[in-house]
């Protein structure tokens, strides 16, 4: 059984700037940094110059090719959520020769929805070219089949699809690709609220919770999670919007999910919509008297050009953002959606026996967000959430930091 440690911190704690000290100092080790996007990557670069961290290319035989290069060559790397989706078992063998460790930033979505028709699910079924063994996952049943659903066949015999609720799964970054480490450290926030948390528990990886300490002018880990002293006085700095009028919109409990847009984009002359539109440009124009360059808001993207408008366009990022540092200058915020877990996966996990948390994912989702802008600075920031829910889960969090 292996274990993953999991420095467990508020947004602010030195989580990165831990792993960055530690790089730096372990010269003896090699080191795969893997984080969401391509700016946290540089500042890898940079921060560590002595261990002259690379990112594999596109070049020659494609982009695993040249990570097993790299691989061979005992290179300190830093790259994408994408690196280990294609990987192989040369890729498994390079990282275990060279006992590689592995620092992940931010949690991702180990598992995906393949978009293969249900149909054609059936017919693979029913034709006998693909079959589904005891654990679930999908194994190709005919080894002569060449047809249009070949790459697929290719996919399952990683071992890595699954058939559920007449639904094809992949994971797209399987437990023995961590078992490949020599050490992981996951850095995040709220972990038990998780999509990999739940994978890692019908998996039986043992999980070990660490924290970040600043001693002697720098960052590093410590044994134990702790609460920021700055994280006591959050609720001073995130101004909630307390406008009856403004809220009623997001009333009912599962107001502004994806199934309200869904329904109320399909209304005649859609009044839903139009009050919420109508709200956020109230909400930037006059409740906060804000500039663009200020402003940032989301939706689901589905429906985001049906909110734009005049003041706040501009100012859109995805609700499920995470890991990005290009939106600390923006003080006003409208979070315009309710997160709900998805119901496919939920019913997934629920089914092995996992204890899904479905408010502590839709808080964290939120969280994250919010810390893009301004307050990652410990600036002020003021926001408009008129989904009663989520609005009542930030309040709920904020007053919990308060008194611990």
């Amino acid at each position: 059984m292996m274990t993953v440690r999991v420095c467990d911190m508020i947004m602010g704690s030195g989580k990165t700037q831990s792993a960055i000290n530690l790089m730096c100092k372990d010269k003896n080790s090699k080191y795969i940094f893997i984080t969401p996007y391509l700016n946290e990557v540089e500042r890898i670069k940079q921060s560590c110059a002595d261990r002259k961290f690379v990112s594999p290319q596109n070049k020659g035989d494609g982009k695993l090719d040249n990570l097993h290069y790299l691989l061979s060559k005992g290179e300190n790397i830093a790259s994408t959520h994408a690196l280990f989706r294609y990987y192989t078992d040369e890729t498994l063998s390079l990282l275990r020769y060279h006992g590689y460790k592995l620092i992940l930033d931010e949690v991702f979505n180990v598992v995906e929805n393949l978009n293969i028709h249900k149909d054609d699910i059936a017919m693979l079924t029913d034709e006998k070219i693909i079959g589904v063994d005891e654990e679930g996952r999908v194994v190709r049943a005919n080894n002569k089949y060449q047809g249009e659903f070949a790459s697929l066949l290719e996919t399952c015999d990683t071992g890595n699809v699954l058939l559920y609720g007449g639904k094809l799964m992949i994971w797209t970054f399987p437990v023995k690709v961590f078992e490949a480490f020599s050490d992981v450290i996951i850095l995040t926030y709220l972990f038990d609220a998780q999509i990999q948390k739940y994978y890692f528990d019908i998996n039986n990886v043992d999980i070990e919770y660490i924290g970040t300490k600043y001693e002697r002018g720098e960052y590093q880990f410590c044994d134990y999670p702790s609460l920021p002293e700055y994280a006591k006085h959050l609720s001073e700095k995130i101004h909630i919007l307390d406008d009856e009028r403004m809220n009623m919109v997001g009333d009912d409990r599962t107001a502004l999910s994806v199934s309200w847009y869904e329904r109320a984009s399909k209304a005649k002359g859609k009044p839903l919509i139009q009050m919420l539109k109508n709200n956020l440009y109230n909400l930037f124009r006059h409740k906060f008297q804000s500039g663009a360059d200020e402003n940032m808001w989301t939706t689901f993207k589905d429906y985001r050009v049906l909110l734009a408008g005049k003041g706040y366009t501009k100012g859109f990022l995805s609700y499920n953002i995470r890991a990005t540092n290009n939106y600390r200058c923006k003080t006003h915020l409208a979070y315009c959606v309710n997160v709900y877990f998805n119901p496919y996966m939920k019913n997934y996990f629920t089914d092995l026996g996992v204890d899904v948390k479905e408010d502590e994912y839709a808080l964290s989702e939120m969280i994250q967000w919010i810390w893009r802008s301004a307050i990652r600075e410990e600036n002020d920031i003021w926001v408009y959430i008129p989904s009663k829910r989520m609005r009542t889960l930030l309040i709920e969090w904020l007053n919990k930091l308060a008194t611990n």
